[in-house]
């Protein structure tokens, strides 16, 4: 059996989260240089915020990206067009309010891109929807900019016409979208801090695959099986090789049954080659994955009732954050990898 099946619904979801990183890299430099050039307080604090945002939101995107599984390049004409509104930004051509214009634009291109790719992951797979989860942080607050860069715009565009302030009412608007918008989408989608630590990106791990055992178990279509077999077999063995290059060696001299994962892991792998070799639509195939799926929770089970408590008790919330920003590294090279191979 092949383990992974061609899917152009997948890999154009990897291609659109490609997009918005690029874009993200965008408005980054965008709110930069408007920093700058910026010569009123009120705006350039307005301008912080957004960055300091938007750095974060491209910790995220990297997040959501390694998370899918699916490496992809942005489209060529994403890149001509960032290429050309870099030129646009740097240059003279522009005024401030025109600039602000275009970049309020971007945010929009951006917030759309975030939507569709969630209510596509809605009709693609569970899996995708429980893989993207983190995007929805990315998607609330480039609607909360806009909101802002509305007012921006407005300030912008009368001092251009006029020379004056406009009516200082602007930004109490401007508030009162926002508080809006988040009374609609409620607080789920709030950050509290801004990185993930290593126990919440591998339990992020842990219920994506949750997520493809329920749609095996919930299907007897031969191409549906092969496709969720096939994101299963990459989403394990990437988690498994990451763990065992960044985690349970800064565990083991605090986790005394360590050595245990590493084979339960071994198991795991064994038993994923086994099915791998299966034809979807014999008998034996769904038996094989029941057996798999008791034994992935059973390593589950132990990682996050034993292991992690171990993890918080010796190390800090900085340490576990850093562990996670490695581990999303080597998952992040391990796919490429593999995608090479296939």
């Amino acid at each position: 059996m092949v383990a992974t099946l061609e899917d152009t619904k997948r890999q154009a979801i990897a291609m659109k989260l490609a997009d918005m990183k690029a874009l993200q890299n965008l408005l980054i430099a965008n709110e930069q240089l408007f920093i700058n050039s910026c010569n009123d307080s009120e705006l350039c604090d307005r301008f912080r915020d957004m960055l300091e945002d938007d750095r974060k939101n491209l910790g995220v995107l990297e997040t959501t990206i390694i998370q899918y599984g699916i490496q992809a390049e942005p489209k060529e004409t994403t890149t001509k067009m960032i290429e050309a509104v870099q030129k646009l930004m740097k240059g003279s051509e522009l005024t401030m309010f025109e600039k602000v214009g275009q970049h309020e634009l971007l945010k929009h291109q951006q917030t759309m891109a975030g939507l569709l790719v969630h209510k596509a992951a809605q009709v693609v797979g569970a899996d995708i929807e429980a893989a993207i989860t983190p995007l929805n942080t990315v998607n609330f607050e480039n609607r909360a900019h806009q909101e802002q860069l509305k007012g921006v715009l407005e300030v912008l565009g009368v001092r251009e016409l006029t020379g004056k302030d406009p009516d200082q009412g602007v930004w109490a608007r401007v508030q009162d979208a926002m508080a809006a918008m988040s009374g609609i989408i409620g607080g789920a989608v709030t950050r509290t801090k801004e990185e993930m630590n290593i126990a919440e990106i591998i339990t992020m791990d842990h219920r994506k695959v949750d997520t493809i055992f329920m749609e095996i178990e919930k299907t007897d279509d031969p191409q549906k099986l092969q496709e969720f077999f096939g994101q299963l077999y990459k989403d394990l063995s990437v988690h498994a090789a990451a763990e065992e290059q960044v985690v349970y060696p800064a565990v083991r001299s605090y986790y005394t049954d360590t050595q245990a994962l590493y084979n339960e892991q071994a198991e795991m792998k064994q038993m994923l080659a086994k099915i791998k070799a299966l034809n979807p639509s014999s008998s034996d195939f769904k038996a094989q994955i029941q057996q798999l799926k008791a034994a992935v929770q059973a390593h589950v089970k132990e990682e996050e009732n034993d292991m992690f408590p171990q993890i918080r008790r010796n190390f800090s919330e900085a340490q576990m954050e850093q562990m996670a920003t490695q581990f999303k590294a080597a998952k992040s090279t391990i796919q490429q990898e593999m995608a090479k191979k296939s």
